[in-house]
């Protein structure tokens, strides 16, 4: 199994790893400390050894963030780990906040901090971060540090190694542009951007620039390390030499000079020393990395990764790759929905769902020969009440049997050489109630009116992501998390800048991948959530029109459960789109199976009644 089902933390330790941590703190001259899910990359997805969040409080989700003082702690989270939060520290030792609406700056600019000192790693917050904690500690009183070491590590006595996986080369015919091309186009944009040099600090932009891939982090195919791309000349590649075999070696070596990630301060600051004007990316780059700059006499030009949006627009044969991906995912999601459906409720828990869910990717894609690399994140496999969490984990701890008369909610994905999928589909076990039927509808409706919405040029995500709510919000329901999420290729199943969102202000461009998936939770009752994942398309006339509109592609390919969908809820163009979709579902996937398992596509890809 790609996937743990191991309870990973206690909500008990958090007591004694803080007291811990107080003392350690209190032997610097300190008296607190911030403590954020981050690693030196500022991603998602971090290394087991960057886990220090999780290790300290017991907090399991992928954001997050914590602040110890002397006399209390507080932890950070969105509106998807409200829950899951309560439930995996220990309430008497941290408050749970709202990351979103009370995030840490404005937590601590409301403490009595009057000449307390607060310690932060400069390696652990981006540029922008530690501008805003900075300036929030010294509102209310405090004196900011930031620390050469950190105080957690000196606690964790069996932190994990820092990872050494091998890289691999990522091939053309996936890629679909050279990366020597790559990197000549990233080079000639700095000079207009008064910039001689810019650090790629991003795992997803190094994956993509240099077309290579790792298995540093879980189920993303990223190689952990730094780049520092000159406006003349040859990159510098900061990435360890355990992790390269003669193939790669030899392949990197004709793009970069290759060094030891412990020579990129040394490299950055001798740069600085002579003059240098180093393009850093405040939101993803390291504050210590810009205090290497200007600590040198260099000069840093705030620019956006210049390889963040080239790589969320996909090249045809990125597409190309995703929809083969797809086609291949979805007749592995049909074969499970199908084994699912002829199980007793009751007889199937979430663990043995997960389970069953891999093995029939690992088989199609064994059969297709495009074998299945990895899932593209750890299935939430959410039974009854813990599909109302939304980020849920199932482990040994919490493993429920799929219930008669209960929703199970599965979102999921994989990751092939040719592509990342994610999808989500909530499935009735047994009979459901009426008010199951007419909320699955309703979120049906939302992910309805994005797959066939048109929009300008210029249109952000944060523009429509109210036309997935609109349904919901008339019957007083909303979902606390956003409508959708970029993909990479064959690369994070959460890709930056493109999202759909209250804060998704990246207009969305043809040729990027992002995820549709509105939802409706009841705490303790059920959740739902349905996902595909969409690519925008070129902007196209319109009959009778003036100006030429954006729309949506559908990528994922796997039926509704047609007992959660009310049809006189739907009007007449959303029942032409859901029957067509499923027309599609039917014709692309029916190929890929036989006997039963085509019987029940069939019918469950029927035209409404």
């Amino acid at each position: 199994m790609f996937q743990s089902f191991d309870a990973l933390t206690d909500p008990s330790q958090g007591v004694e790893r803080v007291a811990r941590l107080r003392a350690r703190l209190d032997g610097l001259g300190l008296d607190g400390f911030v403590v954020p899910r981050a690693d030196e990359h500022q991603g998602e997805y971090v290394p087991a050894r960057a886990e220090r969040l999780r290790w300290l409080t017991g907090f399991t989700g992928s954001a997050g963030a914590a602040v110890v003082l002397r006399d209390s702690a507080a932890l950070f989270v969105d509106g998807r780990y409200t829950l899951q939060a309560a439930a995996q520290v220990d309430t008497g030792t941290f408050a749970i906040e709202s990351l979103i609406d009370n995030p840490p700056p404005k937590w601590l600019a409301a403490q009595p901090l009057d000449g307390q000192a607060l310690g932060f790693d400069p390696w652990l917050h981006t540029i922008a971060e530690a501008e805003a904690l900075r300036a929030a500690v010294e509102k209310a009183g405090g004196r900011p540090f930031a620390m050469e070491e950190n105080p957690v590590d000196a606690i964790w006595a069996d932190q994990p190694a820092a990872p050494a996986e091998k890289i691999e080369i990522h091939p053309i015919g996936f890629a679909g542009e050279l990366a020597r091309d790559k990197l000549a186009r990233l080079a000639a944009r700095l000079p207009s951007e008064g910039a001689t040099h810019a650090v790629l600090t991003d795992p997803s932009s190094l994956a993509w620039a240099f077309n290579i891939r790792g298995s540093d982090v879980p189920h993303t195919p990223l190689a952990l390390g730094f780049a520092i791309l000159p406006a003349e000349g040859l990159p510098l590649l900061f990435l360890s030499r355990d992790k390269l075999t003669i193939e790669t070696e030899a392949y990197l070596t004709q793009l970069a000079t290759v060094l030891d990630p412990a020579e990129l301060e040394s490299r950055l600051a001798a740069l600085s020393a002579d003059g240098g004007r180093i393009a850093l990316d405040p939101a993803l780059a390291a504050e210590k990395l810009r205090m290497i700059v200007e600590d040198n006499g260099g000069a840093v030009v705030r620019l956006a990764d210049p390889a963040r949006l080239p790589r969320a627009i996909k090249n045809a044969a990125e597409l190309a790759g995703s929809r083969a991906a797809h086609r291949r995912d979805g007749a592995a999601v049909v074969k499970f929905l199908h084994w699912l459906d002829a199980q007793a409720p009751g007889s199937v828990d979430e663990i043995a769902a997960v389970g069953a869910l891999e093995s029939f990717r690992r088989r199609t894609g064994e059969e297709t020969q495009m074998p299945l690399r990895d899932i593209s994140f750890d299935t939430i496999s959410g039974a009854g009440p813990n599909g109302a969490i939304v980020h849920y984990r199932v482990t040994t701890r919490t493993n429920r049997r799929l219930g008669d008369g209960e929703l199970y909610l599965v979102d999921s994905g994989g990751q092939y050489q040719d592509g990342t999928t994610d999808i989500t589909r909530t499935v009735a076990i047994g009979r459901p109630d009426e008010e199951m039927r007419r909320h699955a509808t309703l979120v049906l409706k939302g992910l309805i009116a994005i797959s066939t919405l048109r929009f300008p040029p210029a249109t952000r995500g944060c523009d429509i992501d109210a036309f997935a709510r609109q349904a919901l919000w008339r019957a007083g329901l909303d979902y606390a998390h956003g409508t959708g999420h970029g993909v990479g290729s064959y690369l994070a199943v959460h890709e930056g800048p493109q999202r759909i969102a209250r804060t998704g202000t990246q207009p969305l461009l043809a040729g990027m991948i992002l995820s549709n998936e509105p939802g409706c939770y009841k705490a303790g009752r059920y959740g739902i959530r349905l996902e595909n994942l969409i690519v925008v398309r070129a902007p196209e006339p319109v009959e009778g029109g003036d100006i030429a509109m954006h729309g949506f592609e559908t990528l994922t390919l796997a039926p509704f459960d047609r007992r959660l969908i009310r049809a006189d809820l739907l009007d007449a163009a959303e029942r032409e789109w859901l029957d067509a979709y499923h027309a599609r579902v039917l014709e692309e996937i029916g190929p890929m199976v036989d006997g039963p398992v085509l019987a029940w596509l069939e019918a469950a890809t029927a035209p409404l009644e």
